[in-house]
């Protein structure tokens, strides 16, 4: 009766071997396929959020191109100390670093910019604000 089970389990191994080699095969192809599929996603969330990133500083270069224009035409346009919080935004501005985007810093420097900005306005007594940021980027922290 020994013998039995031994047959039984011979038997079976080719079986589970089998099972096996498609498991592991079909781990290796998902495994790929997430890899490949990964960089692309990666990709394409790297280079929107780029996009994102480099329109809301347009968009405060701008601004300061303005202001900057404005003091060019009367340079009594702007208080002293408004126009010490413009250099100061510019400063930052361009300080962003740009070609460094794992840099851990960027976070803090857009807030930075953006209190700057906020400062600026309210001190200028305008409501003025980056409309592109709040709704999109709420929306693409979810869509992740």
């Amino acid at each position: 009766m020994d013998q039995q089970p031994q047959n039984d389990a011979d038997f079976l191994e080719p079986s589970v071997l089998l099972d096996e080699t498609h498991y592991q095969e079909g781990y290796k192809n998902g495994y790929n396929d997430g890899l490949s599929s990964g960089k692309e996603e990666g990709r394409q969330v790297g280079l929107k959020m780029g996009f994102q990133v480099s329109e809301e500083l347009g968009f405060y270069q701008g601004c300061l191109d303005v202001w900057a224009s404005a003091t060019r035409i009367d340079q009594n346009v702007f208080s002293a100390r408004i126009r010490k919080n413009i250099e100061q935004l510019a400063a930052l501005v361009s300080s962003y670093p740009l070609s460094d985007p794992e840099n851990e810093q960027v976070q803090d420097v857009m807030e930075k910019i953006r209190l700057k900005f906020r400062v600026i306005t309210a001190s200028l007594g305008v409501r003025l604000e980056y409309e592109g940021r709040p709704a999109s980027s709420k929306q693409d922290v979810e869509d992740m």
